[in-house]
């Protein structure tokens, strides 16, 4: 009554045309997404496909890390194992040698029981 503004139709804008000019709307099943997935409609891209190839990946390089770790024990072991025969080998042959060491020094010792009779 006050106001110079007049409230005619013509002039104010109804609400049904300043929400189709502010944005497009559609209904909840005709949302847009958003700009990066418009493009990316490819299944390989989809996150939970990488996630799961990134799995493997992860699980192809543990085994290969564990085939390495294998291989190296298996080596060490045969190492080991072939040390253990070289000292057994030496053990025998230093127990031969002991023996014969052992009977030499009977040998002598007999030949010795003879000596100081005479004196």
């Amino acid at each position: 009554m006050f106001s110079r503004r007049s409230n005619t139709p013509e002039q104010e804008p109804s609400t049904n045309e300043s929400t189709r000019t502010g944005s497009t709307r559609t209904g909840f099943f005709g949302r847009r997404r958003s700009s990066s997935s418009d493009h990316d409609d490819d299944p390989r891209n989809d996150p939970s496909i990488l996630a799961a190839r990134q799995k493997v990946a992860e699980a192809e390089a543990a085994e290969r890390e564990a085939d390495r770790a294998l291989m190296q024990a298996r080596a060490s072991a045969r190492s080991a194992a072939e040390h253990v025969r070289i000292l057994e080998r030496e053990a025998k042959e230093e127990s031969r040698r002991a023996k014969v060491k052992q009977s030499e020094s009977k040998i002598v010792s007999k030949s010795a029981r003879a000596l100081g009779r005479f004196g």
